[in-house]
Order: C-alpha cells, then structure tokens, then sequence
C-alpha cells in the first residue's frame, strides 16, 4: 500500500531533480522511493550479515584435524 509523505526540499535540488527525473522518464517520486528503498535493503542485509556472523563467531569453525599431543607435552621445557 503506497503513502504521500511531505518533504523540504530547497528549491535549486527539487528544480534538478525535476530535469533528471524528465530524462529518465520518470518522476522524482520514483526516484526518491527507489533510493530510499535501496537503503533500507542495504541496512537490512547488513545486519542480517551482522547476525549471522556473530552467530558463527559463537558456534566456532572446525578447521579439521586433530591435536595429537597434550597441552603440557606442548609446553615442556
């Protein structure tokens, strides 16, 4: 469901939005909508990357392998 929204502008930037929004035929609503959608999209797979990565960190990696010697056959002198 689509919403009007009021917002300031000064009047040299809504003047070029207009011309820019002329040559790609389309209108400066569009165009507002679409930045603006592409960063909340940008926001939202961040923290979703976010999340995943700290639950990772959390879970830890298994890099295979295994120890073979003890920790203190390690650190004999």
């Amino acid at each position: 469901m689509k919403q009007n929204i009021t917002i300031s502008l000064e009047k040299d930037l809504i003047l070029k939005a207009k011309v820019l929004s002329a040559r790609k035929r389309t209108s400066v609503s569009k165009m507002l909508g679409d930045q603006l959608k592409g960063m909340v999209d940008r926001e939202e797979q961040y923290q979703y990357a976010k999340r995943k990565a700290f639950a990772d960190l959390g879970r830890g990696f298994h890099m295979g392998g295994s120890i073979a010697a003890t920790r203190d056959e390690l650190h004999e002198r």
